[in-house]
């Protein structure tokens, strides 16, 4: 099968010019795509998903997904580092939350979408 090709010369020079002004420069789509890498791991995905229902300690998390608490708690490391969980403290105990509502957000629209 052959590939298709585009035999247009910038036939659509508004276009491309909307789209090229559009286009965020390098180093946003790098982090962006940083960012969608992270959640390309099923237990972090979990994690998210017990998150947005309602804060938690590595403990509890743990015991939902079946997992060790010291694997929960990399998983938690790396969703730290890209600023999807935050914490706090309560004496000795760590609860874990999402970071903002926009977390929650890309999760509710990610299920929407392989729901359609």
């Amino acid at each position: 099968m052959d590939n298709p090709t585009c035999s247009c010369f910038l036939l659509h020079e508004d276009i491309v010019e909307k789209a090229k002004k559009a286009l965020p420069d390098e180093n946003k789509l790098m982090d962006l795509a940083d960012l969608f890498k992270v959640f390309g791991d099923s237990t972090r995905i979990k994690i998210l998903y017990l998150l947005s229902v309602n804060e938690m300690c590595v403990c509890d998390i743990a015991n939902l997904i079946g997992l060790s608490q010291s694997a929960i708690s990399h998983q938690l490391r790396v969703l730290k580092q890209a600023k999807l969980v935050k914490y706090r403290r309560e004496g000795k105990v760590v609860f874990y939350s999402l970071d903002d509502d926009h977390v929650s957000s890309i999760i509710k629209q990610g299920l929407e979408h392989i729901n359609e």
